[in-house]
């Protein structure tokens, strides 16, 4: 019984239908969800604004206790006298400074008036009060930043070494109002990490104006002192003209959905709030759970129909579809009709496709057959277009070539022989024209006639022809040497190539046709094969050939004859080798290149 394709898609169609109660509950479900991210965005900023605010009061007091601190440093060192108890107060006794230092900025140069180091701090981690120095030798401090007036924090942490911070600031003008001694303190990192202890969902941390960590909830991190500059929400969030900025964005470390915001302080740095979607959403997202799973039991009757009548329609076209691929590959051997079985349209598509493999069998066997008669690119663009008689002039070059005393080899042998020989030759001459992008136009008896150009031409077809004449010298030499090794005599040839304009196309009529080429340009070329014979070269090209390209080849004047056809005597010319990629000339020679000259038929040499 044949279903037509039509009733199944109306059966699934129908079906479908019912899966619109899902709809609606994804809808509602996902109207919760962007309200409960629009709370928790809100909610998330406004976090991140007060811990912002508590950052900046903590380094507001340390900024001012860096203040007195360095003052009265500065006070003593001047008066060469001892600190005294109120510096005693300020810094000795509080536990966060750990190191304390004035600058004076002059100019270019930076001089340090007064430097005061807890040995105490530093004497557990194995290190001493130059360890101070080593820092400000990585830290790369911005200390002309802080000489504008700024006020510049930088993770100062090391491994093995106290967790701290350095804050730098102003610290004395001139007259003018120009900043001359500037103060770094470097402090413990434990106030700075105190706010951000709190157990939260929110993962928040402060980063100076380079993205630096200066403390995070994580203090392994903060001591790594991580630069997070790369991070696309921190590179937005420093980018920001606003002190407040909040964004959705993924985070690259865990490839995740987070909700972020960041706050300013006023000392430069930058307090970052970010929630991750997945823990704020989870209420959210166990309410459409729990709608999907209601609207799902009530249309998993239908899903298990859909699939039912699914299976029976794709199933045929997917084994359709490998069936392509296969014939796609070449295989026009494959029988849809015997593997797909449906009784409806895809039924039919199967008979329809193994009558097109058919078709397609033929015209692979007649393409095939055609290529070897005419070469792959004339078979190409015959069948790529209607066939009729007719051609166009085209720009070509012209190959001849033919074996020097063929007659009198094939009087001496059988048939047998003389077409073994000539098989073994044209196999490898013909290959070689191939590779070179030449095609192999006809073969008369024992000569070759090839052409570039036609049915494609381009621009390098005179280089190519050469060099194919060239390997063609090689490649005689190889096969002589085995013709030697069996017994068997060497055989010369001789070559002729010439560029012109020819008529390029099919000849004949509608119920026998030839492609070729045809014109003066061919009748020249043949001339020149010719006149090998009388000038004892195995290769001679003409002044056209030479134009066209130039000096990449290795050329002398063989002389100039007159050729039947031809008003003028035609310059022929030798090619010894051709120009390497290096600009160095290889030389191309073989004991056949040149042999012992002769009067040549159709060609009368003229006298230098």
């Amino acid at each position: 019984m044949r279903i037509p394709i039509s009733t199944k898609l109306i059966t699934v169609t129908i079906l479908i239908l019912v899966a619109a109660t899902g709809t609606i509950t994804w809808i509602s479900s996902d109207f919760f969800e962007k309200k409960s991210s629009e709370q928790v965005d809100i909610a998330n900023l406004e976090s991140a604004a007060a811990k912002a605010k508590e950052v900046e009061n903590i380094i507001g007091s340390l900024v001012e206790k860096t203040r007195v601190s360095a003052s009265l440093l500065m006070k003593g060192t001047a008066a060469e006298t001892a600190t005294g108890d109120d510096f005693d107060f300020s810094f000795t006794k509080d536990k966060n400074f750990i190191a304390l230092e004035v600058l004076k900025l002059d100019g270019s140069s930076v001089e340090t008036v007064a430097r005061k180091v807890k040995d105490e701090v530093l004497k557990p981690y194995g290190l001493s009060s130059t360890y101070i120095i080593h820092v400000r030798s990585w830290q790369k401090f911005p200390l002309r930043s802080v000489a504008q007036g700024s006020v510049e924090l930088k993770n100062a942490s090391y491994p093995k070494a106290p967790a701290m911070i350095t804050i730098g600031i102003p610290l004395v003008r001139d007259a003018q109002g120009k900043i001359t001694h500037i103060a770094l303190a470097d402090i413990a990192l434990a106030p700075l990490e105190k706010p951000f202890t709190d157990p939260s969902e929110r993962t928040q941390y402060l980063v100076d104006r380079y993205g630096e960590l200066l403390a995070h909830k994580d203090e392994q991190k903060a001591m790594a002192r991580l630069n997070l500059a790369k991070n696309p929400f921190v590179q937005k969030a420093l980018a920001q003209k606003s002190p407040q900025y909040q964004t959705k964005f993924v985070d690259p470390d865990f490839d995740k959905n987070y909700f972020g915001a960041s706050v300013k302080t006023s000392f430069g740095a930058t307090l970052i709030s970010q929630t991750s979607e997945e823990t704020i959403l989870e209420v959210s997202h166990e309410v459409k759970r729990r709608a999907i799973f209601v609207a799902g039991s009530a249309i998993s009757m239908a899903i298990f129909f859909i699939f039912l009548f699914s299976m029976t329609l794709t199933s045929p076209i997917e084994k359709l579809a490998d069936m392509i691929n296969l014939v796609s590959k070449g295989n026009f051997d494959v029988k849809a009709r015997a593997q797909v079985r449906s009784h409806d349209e895809v039924g039919d598509l199967a008979e329809a496709f193994d009558h097109m493999t058919e078709g397609l069998k033929e015209r692979d066997k007649v393409k095939n057959l055609f290529s070897k008669f005419h070469g792959s690119s004339v078979a190409e663009d015959l069948i790529s277009k209607d066939i009729g008689v007719g051609g166009q002039s085209k720009e070509v070059v012209v190959f001849f070539s033919d074996i020097r005393g063929f007659t009198a080899f094939s009087e001496k042998r059988s048939p047998e022989e003389v077409v073994e020989m000539l098989n073994e030759y044209f196999g490898v001459m013909v290959k070689i024209i191939n590779a070179h992008g030449g095609v192999v136009d006809k073969f008369i008896g024992d000569a070759i006639m090839a052409v570039w150009g036609a049915p494609k031409g381009s621009e390098r077809d005179a280089h190519n022809a050469v060099r194919a004449c060239l390997e063609m010298r090689k490649a005689l030499e190889g096969l002589n040497e085995l013709r030697i090794s069996r017994g068997q005599p060497a055989i010369n040839i001789g070559m002729g190539l010439h560029a012109g304009a020819a008529i390029s196309g099919t000849i004949g009529s509608d119920e026998r046709m030839e492609y070729t080429v045809i014109g003066n340009t061919v009748n020249t070329a043949s001339r020149i094969e010719a006149s090998t014979k009388a000038f004892g070269a195995d290769l001679l090209i003409s002044d056209t050939v030479i134009e066209k390209i130039g000096g990449d080849f290795k050329t002398e004047l063989a002389g100039a004859a007159e050729v039947k056809g031809r008003s003028e005597a035609l310059k022929m010319f030798k090619v010894r080798g051709y120009r390497a990629a290096d600009g160095t000339m290889v030389e191309v020679s073989t004991p056949y290149s040149d042999y012992e000259a002769e009067a040549a038929d159709k060609v009368k040499v003229k006298a230098a």
